[in-house]
């Protein structure tokens, strides 16, 4: 069972088999709404078990491990990085595989047949299984008679990457690359129409006045060596250099790479991101969509397999309700679950109606806090002396902003005097000064705050950097610990509201990074891969003072005098699976990119990668950047909240101004965040349970834009089934109502 609590996700699944069907399938269809999982699987008692299985967090982890173990054999097979046996790695890509077929399997068994077989991924799963068992014999047997081949498979080794169940955000990715593909096309013709007319005019401008470049090599004599140094040029890898032999020949020459720069860097690249991000929006567009309405679907039939008739409408009673929760999210505590109960059943009748029963999905995706009260050490050890007059003068200076403002300044001021000249002795005791007042502060914090529900983490490195500055007096440890303490400052930068917009897309935009660099693996494991097979053995490294032939020239007598050589690039080279990740990274760079390419067909090879991973894939990625900021900023700007974060809200402001309210669940229950650590004998807090909302910087953009997309869709309307819902295509957009069915 998905969910935060490990242990209880294996309980739970003990004790699902003996509960009703009917609640097992409806979770099942909750816990696909909640982490919008499309699968349309089989609502049989055994298939439903299974599924739960499927979705299971050891299943998905062990998944994961093999699809990493098996990408990482190029690390040890030939050309490796570290040498195994050719035994040892086939037994483990053999274990891979059939790892792999048994989740395939796994996942048949719970899928509709029909469903299974029209699935392209499994169709790829399985041709990939089968190509690789007979790559990896056929390689063996000739091994056998020291007859050398290629491991041709080891290229399909990313599609499990792709292609299981459990990677459909990097499918997403992949599929906003294909239906962009049509309208970068077109752009791409008309880029190259410009590069190859650019180049006809400088064969004819450069190409018979004998310039040469600085190396002393013919200038602009071949129209092909003009198209690449002008490609390069785009990205401005090469500038000025490509200019000089030109500017110096005549000024006036500066205004053709002036013009090319501006249309080919500037109008070019910039018509490629609009083009992609206007297509990606679009399109995620549809998804989200999409995948709102599954998860409305979802819902109603949980909804429908729950519900008992209650006068004049169908309701799902409390006692089922509790049952659900506890089995969809067995991690969740009893008193969340009657925070969340108090919120669907706001009026408390012992039900909940429908309209409340479809949000439970948004409901339990909501990241509520629950705190415990606990009253501070020294209110129970001396309560007079920590209750007393000037004790609480003392807290109240402590919690006020001014005392965390005063730090502020004090930080700030310590960073000034790290970055000024170490060897005064002046710097030297303004040091211990800050140490001191840092020291001040962690006492003063403790004695104001209950440590363990206030500081966490932040107070242990507090305290444990402080011990360390005091017992050990290098200056070495001094400095880390006070640039440790200086990035304090994040945090005058996240208290001013502007900044704060930007630091949440930083931060929300985190488990979308995982997406793409599960997408820049892909991309450079196949390119690595053919680099590998192109280019091994090509280049080698020596060190510097080696006395091997031809080690001036990086083992290859072709590259004599060139500038791959003369720059000392020799570990730029293909001869292992990290050398090979090392240059598709410096190539992704584009910085002096040109510089590595050692033989003419290589130039081929590294545009195609330049396109496929600059051009396409980091601009699918800045748009994604650009959408998350966008969403980020409308958020800020109008504070839009769901209404299910208002009626949280509203119960935290109703159980402050009215403390009999639901005294059963919140005994002595305070909303203040501040409030955490009693106020000696004045405030008793003993048993009290706080409850707040996360912060919503921890909310993906995903998220937030189905959130966005389900403001659109009426309650009333159930829209689509399962099957239709399926069977719309990427580019058209989900109806709103049934009625409309037929436009779709």
């Amino acid at each position: 069972l998905p969910g935060k609590g490990r242990a209880a996700g294996l309980d739970s699944s003990h004790t699902a088999l003996c509960l009703p069907q009917d609640l097992l399938l409806a979770a099942a269809f909750v816990s696909d709404a909640q982490y919008n999982r499309n699968i349309p699987f089989k609502t049989s008692p055994e298939a439903v078990r299974l599924y739960h299985l499927y979705n299971h967090w050891m299943m998905r982890i062990a998944t994961y491990f093999f699809i990493f173990l098996n990408l990482s054999l190029a690390l040890f097979e030939e050309p490796a990085v570290y040498p195994l046996p050719f035994l040892a790695t086939s037994v483990l890509e053999v274990l891979c595989l059939l790892v792999f077929l048994g989740r395939l399997t796994h996942f048949a068994k719970v899928t509709l047949h029909n469903v299974f077989w029209k699935d392209t991924k499994n169709i790829c799963i399985m041709v990939a299984i089968l190509l690789s068992l007979t790559d990896l014999a056929i390689y063996g047997v000739l091994r056998m008679y020291d007859v050398r081949s290629i491991r041709w498979s080891r290229i399909v080794r990313p599609i499990f990457l792709i292609n299981f169940a459990e990677s459909r955000q990097i499918r997403r990715a992949f599929r906003s690359i294909r239906n962009t593909l049509p309208e970068i096309t077109y752009v791409f013709l008309l880029f190259m129409f410009s590069l190859l007319m650019f180049s006809l005019m400088a064969l004819k401008l450069f190409g018979e006045r004998n310039l040469q470049t600085a190396e002393g090599l013919p200038y602009f004599r071949n129209y092909l060596e003009i198209v690449f140094d002008l490609y390069v040029l785009v990205t401005t890898a090469n500038s000025p250099d490509v200019m000089m032999p030109a500017f110096d020949f005549s000024s006036w020459y500066t205004l053709f790479f002036i013009a090319f720069v501006i249309i080919n860097t500037y109008i070019f690249m910039s018509l490629f991101l609009a083009v992609v991000y206007n297509n990606y929006k679009k399109h995620l567009k549809n998804e989200i969509r999409k995948l709102a309405y599954m998860k409305r679907r979802k819902m109603i039939e949980a909804f429908n397999l729950l519900k008992e008739e209650e006068g004049e409408q169908f309701v799902v009673r409390e006692a089922r309700w509790k049952q659900l929760v506890k089995l969809v999210a067995p991690d969740t505590s009893s008193s969340h679950r009657e925070l969340l109960l108090c919120i669907s059943d706001d009026e408390q009748k012992g039900f909940v109606d429908k309209k409340s029963f479809v949000q439970l999905a948004d409901l339990l995706n909501i990241q509520v806090v629950t705190l415990r009260v606990r009253r501070h050490p020294l209110a129970r050890w001396v309560p007079a002396l920590y209750g007393s007059a000037p004790s609480q003068l003392l807290r109240r200076v402590v919690r006020h902003r001014a005392f965390v403002w005063t730090y502020d300044a004090i930080i700030l001021i310590n960073a000034i005097f790290i970055a000024l000249d170490e060897e005064s002795p002046y710097i030297s005791y303004a040091e211990w000064v800050f140490l001191s007042l840092y020291i001040i502060e962690i006492l003063l914090k403790v004695y104001t705050y209950e440590p363990r529900e206030f500081f966490g983490w932040k107070f242990v490195w507090s305290l444990v950097s402080t011990v360390l500055t005091l017992k050990y007096n290098s200056q070495q440890i001094l400095d880390i610990v006070f640039i440790l303490r200086v990035l304090r400052l994040i945090r005058i930068v996240d208290s001013i509201q502007r900044f704060q917009v930007i630091m949440n897309t930083l931060i929300n935009i985190v488990p979308t990074m995982l997406t793409f660099g599960g997408l820049t693996l892909v991309v450079y494991c196949v390119f690595a891969i053919i680099g590998m097979e192109l280019f091994h053995g090509k280049i080698q490294y020596f060190p510097a003072n080696s006395n091997a032939p031809h080690a001036l020239e990086c083992g290859n007598p072709a590259l004599k005098d060139s500038l791959f050589a003369r720059g000392k690039y020799c570990k730029n080279n293909f001869n292992n699976f990290a050398s090979s990740f090392i240059v598709l990274m410096e190539l992704t760079v584009v910085n002096q990119w040109h510089d590595i390419l050692s033989v003419q067909p290589a130039k081929l090879y590294f545009i195609a990668f330049h396109i496929v991973m600059v051009i396409i894939i980091v601009n699918i990625f800045v748009s994604f950047i650009l959408e998350a900021f966008f969403v980020e900023y409308s958020l800020e700007k109008s504070e839009v909240e769901t209404a299910i974060e208002r009626k949280i809200q509203e119960l935290g402001m109703g159980v402050q101004e009215d403390e009999l309210q639901y005294e059963q669940l919140l005994d002595n229950m305070e909303s203040a965040e501040h409030e955490l650590e009693g106020e000696g004998g004045t405030k008793p807090q003993s048993k009290g349970l706080v409850f707040k909302i996360a912060s919503k910087r921890y909310r993906t953009v995903d998220a937030l834009l189905q959130r966005m997309f389900e403001a659109e869709i009426p309650l009333e309307d159930e829209g689509l089934s399962f099957e239709e819902i399926l069977n719309l295509s990427p580019t058209s957009a989900v109806p709103r109502s049934p009625s409309s069915e037929s436009t779709a």
